[in-house]
């Protein structure tokens, strides 16, 4: 990134030493934890459909909850094991199609950032009927890192029990692992598992009206037939109505809020970055476990694509387990670079500023209590 110096700031360098420190955790977690986690993280715990609110002035988040209410409380409970268990398809020529006259029984929302596409999804994984055992909750990554701990085959044994898989945040960027989940999700309905998704469609194809996007349809292949897309317009929900972000805190002003913050992590930001390349991102989620908030100095633009996208794993952990957020440097919303904006990884992007811009407003706090 031309013209931008990846060197922190000397105050950020010369931080004392903390009590707490992201970069002093890199934790293990077993395959067992990951399948236990796969349910809606803290934030979407106590979400369910009545709990939405509906933008008045998009007709399409009133429908999209009318129809995964109906879709959530229909499902009748986890396929059992061994032959002749209830299938939510008919399989036709031993492959898992949906019969024809029959309605698809998976569901994918297709929307913006921060239209609530996660609020609903958790709310279908709420409403299911089935105990919570027998339902899955994830994002896209968090599934291909599952499917890299345990194995494919494992990962099919371990989820066709299911009556329920939710995948959130469905990725375009990455063919090879659209495709392994893709593999992994025609297996998963063939065994009688029901399916809810949501996109991540880049914003500059949302006005298409389609089915996700054509990448999406190519990369699922025959995977789409068995979906009823959904549509879900508005605007970003975490700034409709809200204060701009709050301006970034001096070094000093950080530093004293996380020392007298029980449970508050104190890093400087270029240290974080280095830190995040030496975690699986798999591990980021149990890397901010029972934290209070996340105290960053010297933040500035990253400096790369692969940091930056590292950076977009963290956010999310950070804002699935509502941990607020107080840094010193550049306002999030230059975090990333105009290419970087303009280019295909831009949705990541732009949620990842919503999400830290929120949990940035939720770290004002902090330095009034400071």
């Amino acid at each position: 990134m031309s013209g931008v110096s990846t060197t922190a700031p000397r105050a950020a360098e010369s931080i004392p030493s903390s009590p707490l420190s992201l970069c002093a955790r890199a934790p293990r977690v077993p395959a067992g934890r990951l399948v236990a986690e796969m349910v809606p993280p803290p934030r979407f715990d106590s979400v369910r459909f009545d709990t939405y609110i509906p933008d008045p002035g998009q007709p399409s988040q009133q429908a999209a909850v009318q129809a995964l209410t109906a879709f959530g409380t229909g499902l009748d409970g986890a396929p059992q094991a061994g032959r002749g268990r209830k299938r939510w398809f008919r399989r036709e020529r031993g492959r898992g199609t949906a019969h024809q006259g029959e309605s698809p029984r998976g569901i994918y929302l297709d929307g913006g950032y921060g239209v609530g596409k996660t609020h609903l999804l958790a709310s279908v994984w709420h409403a299911a009927p089935a105990p919570p055992e027998r339902k899955a909750f994830g994002t896209f990554v968090e599934l291909t890192n599952l499917v890299g701990a345990l194995g494919f085959q494992q990962t099919v044994d371990t989820l066709s029990g299911h009556a329920l898989l939710c995948i959130d945040e469905f990725e375009l960027d990455d063919p090879g692992d659209t495709v392994l989940v893709s593999s992994l999700l025609s297996r998963l309905v063939e065994e009688g598992v029901a399916l809810a998704a949501t996109s991540n469609t880049l914003p500059g194809r949302l006005g298409e009206g389609r089915f996700a996007a054509t990448d999406f349809l190519r990369e699922i292949q025959g995977l789409s037939a068995h979906f009823t897309p959904l549509r879900i317009d508005g605007e970003d929900f975490r700034h409709r109505g809200m204060p701009e972000a709050p301006e970034p805190s001096g070094d000093e002003e950080t530093v004293r809020a996380a020392r007298r913050t029980p449970g508050a992590t104190l890093d400087a930001f270029p240290a974080l970055l280095t830190h995040l390349a030496q975690v699986h991102p798999s591990r980021y989620g149990a890397m901010c476990e029972g934290l209070a908030a996340v105290c960053l100095t010297g933040v500035r633009p990253v400096p790369d694509e692969a940091t930056a996208l590292r950076l977009v794993v963290l956010a999310d952990r950070l804002y699935d387990r509502e941990v607020p957020l107080l840094a010193s440097g550049v306002p999030f919303d230059q975090l990333f670079s105009e290419e970087m904006l303009r280019g295909g990884y831009r949705k990541k992007y732009f949620r990842a500023i919503s999400r830290l811009t929120a949990l940035a407003r939720d770290g004002e706090r902090l330095t009034r209590a400071a």
